[in-house]
């Protein structure tokens, strides 16, 4: 059994995929072993970029496992509580760098959202997207740069939704078509004001 569990936890290892570096994405903690159980913490350990498919599985052999306090389709379940030392502070029209570490591509879909982690919804259009043709190829190398690095920009109308570390997270989201493998990073931020912001500022935005 422990052979077993110890291939399902390493063998991700070999096939690692993406992961948000720049700006500092959640990583794990103390808070997600108490929410997600040991199991995941420990896939997640070996394999940062693990998808959550994987995740889903490792899931059902673990009795420490809450779904109520897990949830591996925000952020792959990990917590908060763990990342709120990088906590960026942004505001409406920033221009925000994203790097992708992308080690193994799946070519499929993908977009980069700001997301409510409490309704786990998407806040507003996606700050990018594509929808075909999203990291082909075999290496990290046949990956077009523009979608490993790029930019996105603030929108308008956070400012009272996103206000909060911990609400909000920038997400970047992965699905590889053929593969069927799902894979989710995301970054902690609050929104503060921009000069001379209204309230009816933002509502004509």
């Amino acid at each position: 059994m422990l052979s077993i569990l110890s291939s399902l936890l390493f063998a991700p290892t070999v096939l690692s995929h993406g992961i948000i570096t720049a700006p500092p994405s959640r990583a794990i903690g103390s808070a997600i072993t108490t929410a997600c159980g040991q199991t995941i913490t420990n896939a997640i350990k070996a394999d940062n970029t693990s998808y959550v498919e994987q995740l889903t599985k490792l899931a059902t052999s673990d009795t420490k496992f809450n779904a109520a306090t897990c949830n591996l389709y925000l952020c792959k379940g990990l917590q908060y509580a763990d990342n709120s030392a990088n906590v960026q502070t942004w505001k409406a029209g920033d221009v925000v760098p994203i790097k992708i570490w992308l080690r193994i591509p799946h070519e499929g879909i993908a977009n980069v959202s700001i997301v409510s982690t409490k309704q786990n919804k998407q806040v507003g259009e996606p700050l990018k997207l594509w929808t075909k043709g999203y990291a082909p190829g075999k290496t990290e190398k046949d990956v077009p740069l523009e979608q490993r690095e790029f930019s996105v920009t603030v929108p308008n109308g956070l400012e009272s939704t996103c206000a909060t570390a911990g609400d909000c997270v920038l997400q970047w989201w992965w699905l590889g078509t053929a593969a069927k493998q799902t894979y989710e990073s995301c970054v902690d931020f609050k929104t503060a004001a921009a000069s001379g912001y209204t309230q009816e500022r933002a509502f004509k935005a």
